[in-house]
Parts: structure tokens; sequence; C-alpha cells
């Protein structure tokens, strides 16, 4: 057991000493071991209806329930029971007696309720136990005090309270009223890793029984007395803005309300990360039901003109940037030629090891290869969708966000309204993989409510989503290696762009490993929006770099996994640099037990074997991926998956993430591909942009955790890139044929 000083102490708890219930509350700001500052004032207040306004909540009533507020919205990743499961350990109370609740949009008290980046346990981690350890501590002072007993004899398990001398025994529930006089201890013991009894043990998602049962729980779903329904009509292409419009005939068609215009975004608005919005101006149509909307919209008429070139201002998380939007209607064929164009340039050094230039001249054999994916679109299963209802008073909204205290700034600010007057409740996400961190569906809604002057539901159609933007942009890389007369890896140079942004990471492995290393970067300017797709920039970087590896692996006479041993090794003992962002004993760890657990050097008859392995969201990944040819079609038979995340707390859904990182990712390698011509999406629905089908997916996965007593790190998406060249790696043993472009169901595998 460790003494640890809560830090966040008295102003990150807030104690209710007059509950009405006889309950007491903890409220806690998960994010406050991260940000001390924040949560100035300690506020004492009786029980509401409604909850006090903090991050999260930890509640014990009278009857021994504890119940715990979650303020990051889930979509699937598990945080709503995860959370819980660490604030129950410290307490020491019984799984059975935890209840959680998420919580709604506050920006003021619950910091950055973001759900993205790998980052929920991780950056909640401390907070969560503190705040166990502190109520239990209150707990435990209450009963010494009313028993009269020193406070060290208190004993706990489960929720009871006891003293052996005495014989002394009470409930939590019993002793909460009197725990909630007291002050907030200054310092909390938290328990060592060998005493979790939850922490490390599967347990069922909180919300099975309601997904199950089909209750309401995703924005789609949401229902509210009198709404209407509403559409957007956004410019058929990326490049193109409305000019005008004839809603004659779409205002005669039964159930259609109103047609109006809106602008989510003035021109001269200094835009938040998450404002990413290639289309400002939008026809809306409203009206009593779906379907009626949804065929009225088919008969508008627009006229659509060019933009011409224009910037924007970015604040990009407290830095100011321009953001230059170029004139035009891009094509896919036109990116490729220009991204190889720009990778036959030098590009921009953003770091350099030693002398490449002269390694590479006196190198006794020198690989290179380049490759390239296309744009992807991330296609949660639920549609983007919202509710809002805005008047004089605010503005109420409701559904699936990833980001909401950064959309509800952006709501308010184009609502003119104080933020405080914006109230975001939080549903289940259908989906997210970094798309609903872009909230510009919510900001139509609150504009289309206000000027419709009624509850309205905001509900895009599959062709919406999918040509809306905000897409995983189209990358380039060229990778070069030289090897010594001894098969030794003595330089490396990585070239990597893209349109719009590079996936570049300098940092990452092999650098380090390397005397001579050169890492450049390019982009190219477009109108097409991207953003953030489940690992961003490292979904592309990290297969193409193990692909390439494999390469030289090969080339230099040597295993796949031993080469890499080899190379991490050599930054363990002597790395070249002191900017690497991986631990070489934790990547060399998860390809070590990926090793094991494969039986690597025992290949089946018929199988052919590919491994990768990468770091990212601070944690690690490695794959082994199986595949077995049937008929003239190779298929994944198995994968094996060795993480590196620290401690997981709930290991079936740890399990369950990485397996669905894994099918994600095999389907995006395989499959993935949205094109474009004269600025508009080439596929539009999925009869044309196709998803990876249960056939399709592995007939067994293997998941295996490292085991050590490392704080948790990221685990939505570490497993997700890795798989994209370990697969590569499989089908070049299965069919002979390398691969360097996305989708590998593509004929373009030439090398660029």
């Amino acid at each position: 057991m460790t003494l640890v000083k809560t830090k966040i102490g008295r102003r990150a708890f807030i104690r209710n000493t007059s509950l009405a219930s006889g309950g007491l509350v903890l409220g806690f700001n998960m994010f406050n071991s991260c940000k001390p500052k924040q949560t100035e004032t300690i506020a004492i207040r009786k029980m509401p209806k409604e909850w006090f306004e903090i991050n999260s909540y930890l509640k014990i009533g009278e009857n021994g329930l504890v119940t715990i507020m979650a303020p990051n919205p889930e979509f699937g990743q598990g945080v709503i029971t995860s959370m819980p499961m660490i604030v129950a350990d410290e307490l020491d109370v019984a799984w059975k007696d935890v209840l959680v609740e998420q919580a709604n949009y506050d920006s003021k008290e619950y910091g950055p309720q973001f759900t993205g980046g790998s980052q929920g346990i991780r950056r909640g981690w401390e907070s969560l136990r503190m705040a166990g350890a502190a109520a239990k501590q209150m707990l435990k002072e209450a009963a010494a005090q009313i028993w009269q007993v020193p406070v060290a004899e208190i004993i706990v398990s489960e929720g009871v309270l006891s003293h052996r001398a005495s014989g002394s025994s009470a409930g939590y529930g019993e002793m909460a009223a009197a725990a909630a006089k007291l002050e907030v201890p200054e310092e909390v013991p938290l328990k060592a890793v060998k005493d979790f009894t939850i922490i490390g043990k599967s347990k069922k998602s909180v919300e099975n029984h309601k997904i199950v049962t089909g209750k309401p729980l995703f924005g789609i779903d949401y229902q509210y007395e009198d709404a209407l329904i509403a559409m957007v009509e956004h410019p058929p292409a990326f490049g193109l803005k409305l000019k005008t419009y004839d809603s004659t005939e779409v205002r005669t068609m039964p159930g259609i309300v109103d047609v109006f215009t809106i602008k989510t975004l003035e021109d001269d608005f200094k835009r938040g990360y998450f404002d990413t919005n290639a289309f400002t101006d939008l026809i809306a149509v409203v009206g009593k039901s779906t379907w009626e909307v949804m065929n009225a919209k088919k008969k508008l008429m627009a006229e659509w003109e060019p933009i011409a070139d224009s910037t924007f201002k970015m604040d990009r998380f407290g830095t100011e940037i321009d953001v230059e939007v170029p004139k035009g209607l891009e094509s896919t064929e036109a990116h490729y030629e220009k991204m190889k164009a720009m990778a036959g340039k030098s590009g921009t050094a953003v770091r350099k090891d030693g002398n490449p230039e002269i390694a590479f001249k006196n190198a006794v054999q020198v690989i290179e290869r380049s490759y390239t994916c296309p744009f992807l679109a991330h296609n949660c299963m639920e549609p983007m969708n919202f509710f809002a209802h805005v008047t004089g008073e605010g503005a109420k909204l409701a559904g699936p966000l990833q980001a909401p205290s950064l959309t509800g700034a952006t709501v308010a600010s184009r609502l003119g309204i104080p933020v405080e007057k914006v109230d975001i409740e939080l549903t289940r996400m259908g989906g997210g993989f970094g798309r609903r961190a872009y909230g510009h569906y919510a900001v139509e809604a609150a504009l289309i409510s206000q000027q419709a002057k009624a509850p309205v539901k905001l509900v895009y159609s599959r062709e919406d989503d999918m040509t809306a933007g905000i897409y995983r942009p189209s990358y380039h890389a060229t990778y070069k290696a030289a090897l010594d007369e001894n098969n030794n890896l003595v330089a490396f140079h990585v070239k990597a762009g893209g349109i719009p942004e590079t996936p570049l990471f300098a940092n990452r492995f092999p650098a380090g490993a390397v005397d001579n290393y050169l890492a450049e970067q390019w982009e190219v300017k477009s109108n097409i929006t991207i953003g953030a797709f489940r690992a961003p920039r490292s979904n592309f970087v990290a297969g193409v770099e193990q692909a390439f590896l494999d390469e030289v692996a090969e080339a230099a006479g040597k295993d796949p996994i031993d080469f890499r041993l080899e190379l991490l090794e050599r930054v363990k003992n002597n790395p070249v640099g002191k900017e690497n962002d991986y631990e070489p004993d934790r990547l060399a760890g998860v390809l070590k037990l990926v090793r094991e657990k494969s039986n690597w050097e025992e290949v089946p008859s018929g199988v052919h074997r590919g491994v990768s392995a990468y770091f990212c969201h601070n944690s690690y990944a490695a794959h082994v991926v199986d595949v077995v040819i049937e008929g003239d079609t190779p298929k994944v038979q198995k994968v094996v998956c060795a993480v590196d995340c620290g401690i997981v707390v709930n290991p079936d859904a740890a399990t369950n993430m990485a397996e669905g990182a894994i099918v994600d990712g095999i389907g995006n390698a395989m499959f993935g591909e949205l094109t474009f011509k004269e600025g508009r999406t080439e596929q539009k629905n999925f009869d044309r942009y196709k998803m990876i089908r249960h056939s399709e997916a592995p007939n067994k996965i293997e998941v295996h955790f490292v085991k050590n007593d490392i704080d948790p790190t990221g685990l939505g998406e570490p497993p997700f890139p890795p798989v994209f060249g370990a697969l590569a790696n499989a089908l070049y043993k299965a069919t002979g044929q390398r691969h360097y472009h996305q989708p590998f169901v593509s004929q373009k595998q030439l090398i660029g």
C-alpha cells in the first residue's frame, strides 16, 4: 500500500454535509492529476434532483449503493465499465453494488470530455483511484469516531467496515452521513497492484442489458415530443459552394414544414481544431418524418458555383495557424501524380542522425520502396445525427459526440449565447473512430432549430455521411535502407507526405537504432477535409514501415523478428539520438511474446505467416497473421496479438477492443478506398465502398497482454496500425506479391 497525496485534494473533491437521504457524495475531477489547477472552489450543497457541476461523481447512498457519473462519452471502448471498476477497487466495495451514469456536457466543470486518442483510462487512472481511496478513508474515520476506536484498526471488505476487538460492524451506507461531515483527507493510501480485487478481473459491460434488450441508447434513438425531422443538402463536390436554390416543389410535398439555408461557420470565425467543415453553406429541409424529408430533399433544385482560394484562422490547441483551402475540383488520379512528384523532391528534414548520404553511397546493398494509400471514410454504423431545441432560454442538444466541450463552445459562439446556456445530453455512439470529434452536425442541428423555432432532430443519410468530408488522408511514403558487407543496417531514410498532411513520426522506430538516419516530410494542399481516423497517421505509416522492414530483413537474410529485436537491442544498449519516442524493452517485449504465443518457428503446412510490431498512443502491439489460400483467394485464418498497455483494467473488454481493431484493420487494408473525380466521391454507399464481411474476418484471434505493473496506457488504437503490415507480409509469403498500395485487393501494386 502506498500513501499518496491526493493533489486534487480539497479542490477536486466536493462533499455534501446535508444529504436528505443521509448519503455521501464525493465529486471528483478525473483530469486533475494532469491539470491540478482545475476546480478552484469547494462547494457544500444540498442534494438536488440534478447533479453537482463537476466532472465525475462518487455517490454513496444510505443503502450502500455506489454511483459513478462518467464524463467521457461511450462508443464501445468500455470506459463506462472500466472507470467504475477502478473506483470500486480502491473503495473496497462489492462490484454488485456499483451503478454507473453518463454525465452530460459541462465544459466549465468537466474539462475536456474527450473520447479519443486512447486516453480515457490513462488520463483518469490516478484521479479515479484517489476518489475511491479518499471515500474509503472518510468512511473509516467516521466509523472510528462513532465506535471510539483507532482508525488504523478499522478494516474494510466489500463495503463493510468492521473492528475486530469491539465486534463493531457497519455497511458503507450506515456511515455515509457521518463521513460526509468530515474533511477530505490530504493524503490517502492507494493499494499495491497485488492487492487489486476488481481491477484485472473481467466484468461485463454495465450497458449490456440495455443493448441486448434494445433500449434507446444511441443518438439515432433519441425522441422528443413534437420534434421535427431535418436533413441538409451540401454541395455535390469539394470545390463547390451554394449559389442559388429553388424549393417551390419541395414546399408543396407532404409533411414538409420549411426549407431555408444555414451558415454553420461565419467566414471570419476563428475555428477550433475540431471545427473542420468543408461545407458551411447548406440547404435545410424540415418536416414531420424522416421519410417525407428524405423524399423532399431529392426534389431540391440547387445551383452550385466554384469556390475561390481562401484561408481561415484555426486555433490548434493554443497555437493560431492559417489553413489554406485551394480552389478546384480534385481527382484521385491527379492526387497520386502530385504525391509522386513531391516524393521525387527533397522534403523538409525533421530529423537527421550521422551522415546518411555517405552511408548510402558506400553501402553494399540499397533497398528502396514507395507506398501509397487512398482516402478512407469512417463509416460509423450509426450515421451522423443530433437533436436540438433552441429557445430564448438557451439550447438543449442531445446526440453522439466525441468532443462535447469543443462542440459546445462552437454552438454557443454560433448561436450568440453564453456557453453556460448550452446543455448537451451525451448519448452512446454507434461508432466514432475520430469522426464524431468533428461536431459540425450538432452546430447544424442547433441552427436549424433556431431558425425553425422548434425542436429538431437532424439525420444524415449514409450518402450524406460518406460525401460530407472529414476523411483519413491519402498518403505516400518512400523508404530506403542501406546494408553493409555483413548485412547490417547502416542507413535508413524515410520521406513521407500526403494530401493534405504528412503521416511522418520522425522519432519512432527504427529511429535510434541506425547510425545514419534521415526523416523528411512534405504536404500537398487540398480542399477535401480530413480528420482523425483511428490511430491518425499511424494507420498508414505503421503498416508500410513494417512491410518495408520485412523486405530489408529478407535482403539481409535474417528472420523478421530477429532482425527487429537486433535493432531494438541496439537502441537499448547504445541508442542514437535522445528524442526516440518509444521504450525499446517494451517494443521488444511484445515481439517476444507474439513469437512465443504464435509458435513462430513452427508454421503449419499451407499457412503463410507475417509479423509486425508498432508503438503508438503510449502502448505497444505486435501481430502474427496467418494466411491460407482458399481456391484462389487469400483468407486470414488466425491472428495472434500481443499488447503492452500497462495494467489491464478489464481483460474481457480489452480483448474485445484488440479483436475489433484487428478486424477493422484487415478490412481497411484489404478493401478500404474512397476515390474522387472532379471533386465528387465515387463511392457514396456500401454498394461501392466495401466493408469487411463476417466471412472475411479471421477464423480465430488470440490476444495476449504483457503482464506488468505499469500504469495503464492506450488501447483503443494501438492494435489497429500494425495489422496492416503483418497482413501485407503474410500475403507476400502466400502469393509472392509485395503490396505497395492500399487497398490490397487493388491491382495497383507496382513499386512507386
